[in-house]
């Protein structure tokens, strides 16, 4: 038997066998919550007739009537259940809910971890494919843009190409000039101390000419350049997104491509080979300094024997590698600057996206370069 208040109330006893619920009071929706905590509540065991008692209910609404069909679908488990002294008024409602469609749950079943796991990896290869498609989109606008600059360069905005240059190229020479000095002396420095094991430390200068010339040179320069160059042109074109100035742009009949793209696709690649020939020096000449220190080699001897035992040709598969690189991170830099919305979120997120992507583009490039180079013997 439930506690109920002195309106609204259902009862239940077990009496002679049979088990009884007498229907008290207002079975309106004002009451429909407690109500139906009730009916989920009522525990029968073993199967008994069971009566639904309905002489007791002064008013029933469409919320109500549904609660008897509640409570009438919950007891017909326990055994042949019954409705008695419904008021005749209500007859008609009462079918008519009795008649209508159970409502469809409406949270869907949960996944399992197998379902989610193979739907995150689809969402995941959908989201990749759609992104390729429009970076490809934008690399096909940007050869049609490049193509009407050659033919009308007076189109050609030099004053922000050169602007660029300078940002890209002489601004970030501290840095990778740095950098690439540090990576040829820790190379020689940890190169020397393996070889030395074998009688062959004077190897250390193969391996820093090759690996540093071919390789680490343009690749370190890319990834600086992508983390410095790459997310500034993102931010400088999505700032000007949200502050609607490429908007504008359009209105006065100015093309973004041709203002903001083309100026710094051109300077990056033309920086980039300019970059890795610095890069270049530099980590010979940290090395060399590391084997002087180190090895008691002198820079004369050094150079001497890098150029008597290093092919020119990694020199040159560094160098052919750089422009690829250039254009992969300008492209990915104002797409996704150009892909910013009219949030600070959005800025931000663009931002980093081009940095990560512009990172794994010239990765995978470099193996493809890697692969191709050696197909020609190079």
């Amino acid at each position: 038997m439930q506690d109920r208040d002195t309106k609204t109330a259902l009862l239940t006893e077990m009496k002679e066998g049979a088990f009884r619920a007498s229907l008290i009071g207002e079975w309106v929706v004002d009451h429909a919550g407690s109500l139906d905590e009730e009916i989920r509540n009522i525990a029968i065991t073993g199967r008994h007739p069971v009566e639904i008692d309905c002489s007791r209910v002064n008013r029933l609404d469409t919320a109500g009537a549904i609660l008897i069909r509640k409570l009438t679908a919950h007891l017909a488990p326990a055994g042949p259940v019954s409705r008695s002294n419904l008021s005749p008024k209500y007859d008609h409602l009462l079918e008519m809910v009795e008649n209508s469609f159970e409502r469809a749950d409406c949270m869907p079943p949960e996944p399992n971890w197998f379902t989610e796991l193979v739907s995150d990896i689809g969402k995941s290869i959908e989201s990749a494919a759609l992104n390729l498609g429009q970076l490809l989109s934008f690399i096909g606008f940007i050869l049609a843009t490049l193509a009407r600059v050659i033919f009308m360069p007076w189109r050609f905005r030099y004053k922000a190409m050169i602007i660029q240059l300078e940002a890209v190229g002489l601004r970030a020479l501290g840095i990778v000039g740095l950098i690439s000095f540090l990576i040829g002396a820790v190379m020689v420095n940890q190169g020397s101390i393996q070889l030395a094991k074998f009688g062959a430390d004077i190897l250390v200068i193969d391996m820093l000419g090759i690996t540093h010339l071919r390789e680490l040179g343009v690749l370190l320069t890319a990834i600086i350049v992508a983390g410095r160059s790459g997310s500034a042109f993102t931010a400088q074109i999505g700032s000007m997104k949200i502050n609607e100035e490429i908007d504008a742009m359009k209105t006065l009949g100015l093309s973004p491509m041709e203002v903001l793209v083309i100026p710094r696709f051109i300077a990056l690649v033309i920086a980039m080979p300019l970059l890795t020939v610095y890069a270049d020096v530099l980590g010979i000449l940290g090395g060399a300094t590391m084997a002087a220190v180190q090895l008691d080699i002198s820079f004369a001897s050094f150079l001497v024997y890098l150029q008597e035992e290093v092919p020119l040709t990694h020199y040159w598969v560094g160098i052919l590698k750089a422009p690829a690189f250039a254009a992969v991170i300008a492209v990915s830099g104002c797409y996704e600057g150009l892909s910013v919305k009219n949030n600070a979120d959005s800025l931000g997120y663009h931002t980093t996206k081009s940095v990560v992507q512009s990172i794994f583009l010239v990765i995978i490039l470099d193996a493809l370069f890697a692969i191709f180079f050696t197909a020609l013997n190079m």
